[in-house]
């Protein structure tokens, strides 16, 4: 993964929204025993106690220690890959639910792009479409040691292909992983653990999945839990701290306060007392633009009120702000490649 601009703010690293479970797997993966655990928390101000309580919350920075740390107690090359394919959905709270229940792939990779800064804000996902592809750009928001660096990189790739192969229901045939580092001795060893091609020295970390697989419906999608984790994942967003430089999350906060869609641009950068201008260039910065953010969060909210209620298309275009619901229809069919009836009567037979 290339490190975007990291936070340079007093609250750069220091915001604690990492959850504990994470670092008692990579005691699991590493298999200490309880007295091992001080050396795995050194230089973190965490207690034992703590990292055992659910309640915990890690910053990026101790989240990081321990990744240090642990690197230092083992010598096995494929720790991060282990990681990785222990991280199942379920490990990832209602960001790992919300994924796991969504309709069809495409939907979960958005899900992880936007609730990510959940569970993980050091890093942050954005997707694009290529003609073949659609690629998922993984993203750092702070400097990282070298190795902790791979290990992530391979940790990250591990579970979003496990979330794929989970929701498509078979091997992501057709996958090709870019990793930002050379290639290590062992890297024969990928096979094991990744589908498809990998390549390495990539400017970004890259995962491209087929686009048509991004189409098959899930079959464990469950109306029912996705808007549930869906609410509670807008509720956890809007509650994060704002970092200094991540003007991404401080606009997703901002348009979640508001009715949906009425938030302009410029409206948007005047309530941050920037212009418009500075704003765009700001968001570039960190790969994402207003217009994607927005697509984001009302393409989850549409949505969720197709999948969950009997409302019309023309009720749902109004309440997301569409005066003209032909306007509406044609942003659902470019956001799922689907038409609101299709995407809805799909759900239907899937349930």
């Amino acid at each position: 993964m290339k490190n975007k601009p990291q936070a340079t703010g007093r609250n750069a690293g220091h915001t604690a929204c990492i959850p504990p479970n994470y670092s008692r797997l990579i005691a699991r993966v590493l298999g200490l025993q309880a007295r091992d655990l001080p050396t795995l928390l050194t230089q973190t101000g965490l207690s034992v106690d703590q990292l055992m309580q659910d309640d915990t919350l890690l910053t990026s920075t101790q989240q990081m220690q321990i990744l240090q740390n642990a690197l230092r107690m083992t010598d096995d090359e494929l720790f991060g890959l282990r990681i990785g394919q222990c991280l199942t959905p379920t490990t990832h709270g209602a960001m790992g639910f919300l994924a796991s229940s969504s309709p069809n792939l495409l939907i979960a990779l958005k899900a992880f792009e936007t609730y990510l800064p959940t569970r993980a804000d050091f890093s942050h996902l954005e997707l694009k479409r290529s003609e073949y592809y659609w690629e998922c750009y993984c993203y750092f928001d702070m400097a990282l040691d070298a190795d902790v660096h791979r290990v992530i990189s391979e940790a990250y790739a591990s579970i979003l292909f496990q979330c794929a192969e989970f929701i498509i229901g078979r091997p992501v045939e057709g996958a090709r992983t870019c990793f930002s580092f050379a290639e290590p001795d062992y890297s024969t060893r990928y096979a094991e653990f990744l589908p498809g091609d990998i390549e390495f020295l990539s400017p970004e970390l890259i995962l491209k999945i087929p686009a048509f697989l991004c189409d098959i419906p899930n079959a464990a999608a469950n109306n029912e839990n996705y808007s549930l984790a869906l609410r509670q994942c807008q509720s956890m967003l809007q509650k994060l701290p704002l970092k200094t430089n991540n003007w991404t999350h401080r606009l997703q906060k901002l348009m979640l306060s508001q009715p949906p869609g009425v938030l302009s641009e410029e409206e948007a950068a005047a309530m941050m007392f920037i212009s418009k201008r500075t704003l765009a260039r700001r968001l570039d910065l960190e790969g994402r633009s207003f217009r994607s953010i927005r697509d984001e969060i009302l393409s989850q909210q549409a949505s969720s009120y197709l999948l969950n209620s009997t409302m019309s298309v023309d009720a749902i275009a109004a309440i997301l702000s569409y005066h003209d619901s032909s306007n509406f229809r044609r942003a659902f069919k470019r956001w799922f490649q689907l038409t609101p009836d299709q995407y809805r009567k799909q759900a239907i037979r899937q349930s």
